[in-house]
């Protein structure tokens, strides 16, 4: 089995599996593609466990409690070569997400929580020009929904309120280009993700009447940039190297009642770059590793408490174990999470310090080639 071949599920938990699990805004998996670029026909099931703990202390002295709760990251991908040149794939997944609740121990925010539940199916075609080049593109159906409630003396006369966003579904682009020489396991792929532009009926409540009615609010998932490389650097060593660049900017939430009396939306979030630097190893015939390390910079002074991480860092370490036609990959990444210090108001005003957070991310995959 080629060294390309044998390590992109290395690749696939050193990027995607574990550590893209707690990203900038409501990042989980990174848009992996990865199987489109596996030889022959191809089945992998995959499932990531994530367990952030994310907790702080407001102005009051109040204990906000664990913040984040432990979630699954399941997906499913499908390739088949239709011809010598062209291939399709299916690749089923929960990109996007986010599951929190400050605790009762916090009179600035216990009670406010946020549960985003959104589903994604891509179909994916790719073509080779020719033994080097490739282009490949497609769609994303995302199915998506939300409820949101903020609570506590940080929001004033807004306490209480609640939004619930019904499930909406929609489609985006995918396109991309690829750049191969398999006689050294390189690799150089670049992948455009439109916008998800989501039209969502909005049921909002508040004690107070100005906040109650229903609309439509607008909210754009964002585009996305993944830049994937890899390259064989000695016998059975590869290195390989992924940026993710995301326009979180253009993600708002700002339903209407909300915005007419606070002028201001529930979230406002900044882009995002993720880097991950790594080194694959293959030891012999059934066993592969590899180690990485993950970096996300910090994106602003002061952060929403819907939004309470800020940038993160972190090591994953992955093994793979092949027999014949099946391949079983596990990895197993920790997560130092950014300081955020939360605001509310107009203007900004500090609330709550988040510090001392981590995550621990275990992925579990099996491939089979038939």
């Amino acid at each position: 089995m080629s060294m390309l071949k044998k390590t992109r599920s290395l690749v696939w938990l050193c990027m995607a599996g574990t550590s893209s699990a707690i990203a900038g805004g409501l990042d989980r998996t990174g848009q992996d593609l990865g199987a489109l670029f596996e030889s022959g026909h191809y089945l992998e099931v995959s499932v990531s466990h994530v367990s952030p703990r994310v907790r702080g202390t407001d102005l009051l002295g109040g204990r906000t409690g664990d913040v984040g709760g432990d979630y699954f990251l399941p997906s499913l991908s499908l390739k088949v070569d239709a011809t010598e040149r062209l291939s399709l794939a299916l690749v089923a997944d929960e990109t996007f997400g986010a599951k929190m609740a400050y605790g009762q121990g916090s009179p600035m925010l216990g009670g406010t929580s946020v549960d985003v539940s959104s589903q994604g199916l891509m179909g994916l075609a790719r073509y080779r020009l020719n033994d080097s080049f490739s282009v490949h593109g497609g769609a994303r159906v995302q199915s998506s929904s939300a409820h949101v409630q903020l609570k506590g003396l940080a929001y004033g006369p807004v306490s209480g309120y609640q939004m619930q966003l019904r499930r909406d579904t929609t489609v985006s682009p995918v396109l991309g280009i690829a750049l191969e020489k398999r006689e050294i396991a390189l690799r150089f792929a670049a992948t455009y993700h439109g916008a998800i532009k989501h039209e969502f009926t909005t049921r909002e409540s508040a004690p107070l009447a100005q906040l109650n009615g229903n609309s439509t609010t607008a909210i754009n998932l964002p585009r996305a940039v993944n830049l994937d490389f890899q390259t064989g650097i000695a016998a059975d060593t590869l290195l390989f190297a992924h940026l993710r660049w995301v326009n979180w900017s253009e993600f708002r939430a700002d339903p209407s009642h909300f915005l007419a009396v606070t002028g201001e939306g529930l979230v406002d979030l900044k882009d995002t770059r993720t880097w991950t630097l790594g080194l694959g190893r293959r030891l012999n015939d059934q066993w592969s590793a590899a180690l990485s390390a993950t970096y996300e910079g910090r994106t602003t002074p002061l952060s929403s408490p819907l939004s309470p991480v800020n940038g993160r860092r972190g090591i994953t370490l992955a093994a793979i174990y092949t027999q014949d036609r099946m391949r079983v990959t596990a990895g197993i990444s920790y997560l130092k999470l950014g300081d955020a210090y939360l605001e509310t108001g107009t203007p900004d005003t500090l609330r709550a310090t988040m510090s001392g957070n981590t995550a621990l991310g275990l992925g579990l995959k099996f491939g089979y080639a038939f």
